[in-house]
C-alpha cells in the first residue's frame, strides 16, 4: 500500500571513493579538529560554495573532467580553493609534483622539481638533492656524472 521513503539517503553514494574524495576535502577546509585542517581551512582554502552545498555538483564535475579510480584531486594552485577552474584529476606522482614544499630548479629554459629533473637526467633524487645541499652549481648538479673539486665555482 504506502511506501516508506528514507529522506536522508540523497544518492546513495556515501561508500563511493569519489564520495570520500569529496567528503575529506570538506573537512581539511572546514573542520578545525581536523589533522590536516591547518594545511588546508587555516591557511584560507575553502571549498567553492557550489561543492561544499551539493555531492551531486561536485560528483558532475568530476564525471565530466576525468574522474577515474586511479587518479586524486589536485588543486592546479595550491595557495586557491578548491573549485572547478582550479581543480583536476591527476596522478600521484603528479601531484607529489605540485607540493608547496618541492624544490624548484630553472635550468636550460624549463624549469622542474628536483624529482622531475632526476627522472630526466636519470640521477637518483637524494643525489640530486645531496648535490645542491653541498653546493654544486645547478649547470653541473644537473649535468655532471661526476664532480671534481678543481671545477667548483668560487
Amino acid at each position: 500500500m504506502g511506501e516508506v521513503i528514507n529522506r536522508r539517503i540523497k544518492h546513495g553514494q556515501t561508500k563511493t571513493r569519489l564520495y570520500q574524495i569529496w567528503r575529506k576535502m570538506r573537512y581539511r577546509c572546514n573542520n578545525p579538529r581536523n589533522v590536516c585542517y591547518p594545511n588546508y581551512g587555516a591557511r584560507g582554502i575553502k571549498v567553492c560554495e557550489e561543492w561544499d552545498s551539493s555531492f551531486i555538483a561536485f560528483q558532475n564535475w568530476a564525471l565530466n573532467h576525468g574522474y577515474q579510480e586511479s587518479l586524486s584531486i589536485d588543486r592546479i594552485d595550491n595557495d586557491g580553493d578548491y573549485s572547478p577552474e582550479n581543480c583536476r584529476w591527476c596522478t600521484m606522482e603528479q601531484q607529489a609534483n605540485n607540493r608547496r614544499n618541492n624544490l624548484i630548479i630553472k635550468y636550460d629554459g624549463q624549469t622542474k622539481t628536483v624529482a622531475e629533473w632526476s627522472k630526466l637526467i636519470h640521477i637518483p633524487r637524494h643525489r640530486l638533492y645531496k648535490r645542491l645541499e653541498n653546493g654544486w652549481p645547478i649547470e653541473d648538479a644537473l649535468t655532471l656524472t661526476e664532480y671534481r673539486r678543481d671545477r667548483r665555482k668560487t
